[in-house]
This record gives structure tokens, C-alpha cells and sequence, in this order.
């Protein structure tokens, strides 16, 4: 009596190496997420407070400061001009100025704009350099109370650069430097407890067999820090760099002290001049926010050219 072998489906003979494939079935329909949905919102919310008021800058800048107040609700520049702009790179004349709503003030933006190159560039580089000289210090050379003194370096991030804005002023006073653009530059010129935090935060992390084979062959510690550990650090000296170059852009209080004179202001003071007063009584807002958004703009490329590498160093360096 002959037997009926079972018959075996073909999908479940599966060969030598290959793997067993579950049918395919239709995708699951994701859940309404009420948390996810909420973090949105608020994603959304804060981009919305922090960008508006930047549009409504770019807004105002374009607008007719002499129709301005008609529509004060308008989402879109109230009759577009590029007379605010004119008037700020002194463009146009005092008649067309007046014509537009402003008061017919006058500004050397290029002299001003000059400063505050001059002024970040130096800070900058001075900045910089030396703050990776200290951080090299104090993350490999070896010498008594070391720690001591990084600590006490690190207890001035509690002292509020207001108090020190005095002694600072008497002492480039002594020296005879108001009003000059040394006399701005000087008091940030070397090094800042954040910046040598910063960068020793990632000198620590360099193994040090390097310096050690570099020693070997008689390298002086000079010559380590700067055909090495800089080459090496280029990432967070960058980073470093254009942190500082930002923050000396946008120095505000420190010239106010120093710089009485035109030909020392960087664009930060600059544009006091357009909180003059027109006969009417309104300010020039266009030209204000004209020269604010100029003042901005190199900030705003900078930043958006750098920003993930800024962003990508500070969590490599363990600074959140």
C-alpha cells in the first residue's frame, strides 16, 4: 500500500544560505504621538518669537519712514525704498533724507565699519593665541599650585564683567588711551576664563604618545604646541575663534565707555546717531533698522557658514 507524501509548500523550501523571509503584511499605522505633537508646537512657537522680530527689522528697513505710521499693522514694507539704506551709506541727500521720514543725520559707516573690523580681527587673533598658550598650560605642563591657579582663573566666569568695567577705565585712562582704538581692544586682548576652559577641555583629550615621540626626538614644548597640538586642534581653535569674533562685534557697552569719538566708534555705537529726533518728534526707524541689519549681516553669514562646526566642537568639548 503506497503512501501520499505531503505536499510542501514552495515557500517554505528555502536553500542552503538563504534566510527565511516572513510575507510581507502592510505597515502598521503609526500612533498620534500627543507628546510629540506638543514638542512641535513648541519647537514652532520659540522659532516663531525669535525669527519675527528679525523680520519685522528686514520689514521696517525697506518701508517709507514717512508713511510708515499709516500702517503700522502691515505685515509687507509700507511703500518699498531703499532710502533708509542710501541714507546709512550716505547715498543720499539730507532733502531726500528729510523727504522719507529721517532726520537728516549723518553717518560714517564706512569709518565705523573699518573699527569694528579692526577691532574684532585684533581681539581675535590676540584672543585666541594666547588662551590656547594657557589651556596647553594647564592640560599638559607640569608645575607647582597648577591646579590651584586654574581654579582661581575659573572663579573669574562668576565675576560679572560689569565690575571690572571701572578699574578697566581708570587704568586705559592712566594710560592715556581713550578714545583710540587700542584703548577698546586691550582690556580683551589676551585671554578670557571660558575660552581656556574651553580649549583645555579638548587638549586633555590628545593622547599624549605624540608629544612623548616629539620629546624623544628633543621638540621643545614651543615647538610641540605649535607644529602639533595646534595642527591637531584646528577644529575648537576655529570655533574659539569665531565665538570671539562675534562676541567683539557685537561689544556694546566697553566702546560706549571708551570711544567719545567718531573716529573710534565701531557699528555698535554708530547707530546712536539715528536716535536723533526728527522735528516731528518720531525716530528714523527705517534707517535705524537699515543700519542695524548691516551691522548684522557679516554676523549672520558668519554664522550661518560656521555654525555646525561651532556647534559640533562645544558638544565634542563637553560644554552643553
Amino acid at each position: 500500500m503506497s503512501t501520499i507524501e505531503p505536499e510542501i509548500p514552495l515557500e517554505r523550501i528555502v536553500a542552503p544560505g538563504d534566510t527565511l523571509q516572513q510575507p510581507l503584511t502592510p505597515k502598521s499605522k503609526r500612533k498620534f504621538s500627543f507628546g510629540l505633537a506638543l514638542a512641535w508646537i513648541v519647537t514652532i512657537g520659540f522659532m516663531f518669537v525669535t525669527l519675527f522680530p528679525f523680520y519685522w527689522m528686514v520689514r521696517t528697513a525697506f518701508s517709507n519712514g514717512a508713511v510708515l505710521a499709516t500702517e503700522p499693522s502691515s505685515l509687507l514694507p509700507v511703500d518699498f525704498t531703499l532710502g533708509a539704506f542710501k541714507r546709512v551709506l550716505g547715498l543720499g541727500t539730507v532733502q531726500e533724507a528729510q523727504a522719507q521720514g529721517g532726520s537728516g543725520a549723518s553717518v560714517n559707516f564706512w569709518l565705523s565699519l573699518r573699527n569694528s573690523i579692526i577691532i574684532a580681527t585684533v581681539i581675535t587673533v590676540g584672543q585666541t593665541l594666547f588662551c590656547a598658550m594657557a589651556a596647553y598650560a594647564f592640560s599638559r605642563l607640569r608645575w607647582p599650585g597648577r591646579d590651584i591657579v586654574f581654579g582661581l582663573f575659573l572663579a573669574a566666569l562668576f565675576v560679572p564683567p560689569i565690575f571690572v568695567s571701572l578699574p578697566n577705565f581708570i587704568l586705559i585712562n592712566n594710560l592715556g588711551l581713550l578714545n583710540t582704538l587700542p584703548g577698546i581692544i586691550l582690556p580683551f586682548l589676551f585671554m578670557t576664563p571660558f575660552a581656556v576652559f574651553f580649549l583645555r577641555q579638548f587638549f586633555l583629550g590628545i593622547s599624549q604618545e605624540v608629544e612623548e615621540a616629539a620629546r624623544i626626538d628633543g621638540a621643545s614644548n614651543a615647538r610641540i604646541f605649535f607644529k602639533l597640538i595646534v595642527p591637531m586642534s584646528s577644529a575648537p581653535i576655529t570655533t574659539l575663534a569665531i565665538l570671539t569674533f562675534i562676541a567683539s562685534w557685537n561689544e556694546y557697552l566697553w566702546p560706549l565707555l571708551i570711544a567719545k569719538d567718531q573716529n573710534a566708534q565701531p557699528l555698535t555705537l554708530a547707530l546712536g546717531i539715528f536716535r536723533s529726533q526728527t522735528p516731528g518728534g518720531s525716530p528714523d526707524w527705517p534707517g535705524l533698522m537699515a543700519m542695524t541689519l548691516l551691522t548684522a549681516l557679516p554676523i549672520i553669514i558668519l554664522f550661518i557658514i560656521f555654525g555646525r562646526r561651532v556647534v559640533n566642537s562645544i558638544q565634542f568639548s563637553g560644554i552643553k
